[in-house]
């Protein structure tokens, strides 16, 4: 507990004082916050089932764009790559790393489950080298007035103890950035998403015992993003987005679309590859997907929405969903 509420204050200091992590110049985009999650690369087993789609190319065009926008903040939400504990995995991600922290961009990240799979504590060892800043047990950053707060979601690879100090941790947390008055908006994530409704991988019910709950309630909170599903969704619950953005490289997955399927808000907006940006105007927080194009010639905008901070926008049909299908 005191090693993250230590992070949280130097943090936020860091943040309001205005502090630099390096002596090179402001980004052009000095106030936007990028999110990508799955950049990682496919896996043989994968191809079995999935289609690929020059999956490699994708992922390098998504890092282009990145380093060409320098945002301030860059944010991966796990699965950065195939296999965490393979060293030659990493050789373009540290490349990349290494650019964005040379241009100024401040990297922070969250494990996905691909950094735990097989020699789980190699696989730490190797993420941690490259975002020193990782908390297994949650921490913040902060851009712009902006608190990004980063879960750890894969619950196997945590001890029971762990497990309660990380949700001690978050509880509290939200709660002081609610009252900490510097701080206008607050972004949730973790890796496994809540609400997917992808075929492959399916919604994480410990993601919805343990996290979400603190999101709905908390008085700042306007964004929980995700990846594990390899897919761009939007759904609103209780009045509030989720996002699923795991379009950074790795294998699309199909989606349920029948009638019991979660309401999504971007039913129409399907992008094989994307990212997302995130600005900050007021308290609100406008938000746009960038998708690669098909043909691979470039970038495009796709859907773009401000957040509500009245938090009274509720989407009876999603909470009707949810008590359908809840056991």
């Amino acid at each position: 507990m005191k090693k993250n509420v230590t992070g949280l204050f130097i943090i936020l200091f860091a943040s309001i004082a205005g502090f630099a992590q390096s002596q090179s110049p402001l980004p052009v985009s000095a106030n936007e916050l990028y999110f990508v999650s799955d950049t990682q690369q496919p896996m043989l087993v994968e191809r079995l089932v999935l289609k690929s789609n020059q999956n490699l190319k994708a992922t390098a065009d998504i890092f282009a764009s990145i380093l060409k926008e320098r945002p301030q903040s860059l944010y991966m939400l796990g699965d950065v790559v195939g296999l965490g504990f393979a060293n030659r995995k990493w050789k373009k991600v540290d490349q990349f790393l290494d650019s964005c922290r040379k241009d100024g961009t401040n990297v922070c990240a969250v494990l996905g489950n691909h950094e735990v799979m097989g020699r789980r504590k190699k696989g730490e060892g190797n993420f941690q080298k490259r975002f020193p800043m990782n908390v297994n047990t949650g921490y913040v950053s902060v851009t712009d007035s902006v608190a990004v707060v980063l879960l750890n979601s894969n619950f196997n690879a945590l001890s029971a103890a762990e497990e309660a100090k990380q949700q001690e941790w978050y509880k509290t947390t939200l709660e002081d950035l609610d009252l900490t008055d510097s701080i206008k908006a607050v972004i949730v994530c973790c890796h496994h998403a809540p609400y997917s409704n992808s075929k492959i991988v399916k919604c994480s019910n410990k993601v919805q015992e343990h996290f979400v709950p603190g999101y709905i309630q908390s008085k700042k909170a306007q964004l929980f993003i995700t990846g594990h599903a390899h897919a761009f969704e939007h759904f609103k619950i209780s009045g509030k987005d989720f996002l699923v953005i795991g379009g950074g490289g790795g294998l699309h997955q199909p989606l349920d679309n029948t009638a019991n399927s979660l309401p999504d808000l971007a039913a129409d907006y399907k992008p094989m590859f994307h990212d997302l940006s995130v600005k900050r105007i007021a308290n609100r927080l406008a938000v746009t997907s960038h998708f690669l194009k098909n043909d691979f010639s470039g970038f495009d905008t796709g859907i773009s929405f401000n957040t509500d901070v009245s938090g009274s926008n509720i989407a009876a049909t999603d909470d009707e969903w949810l008590n359908k299908n809840s056991k």
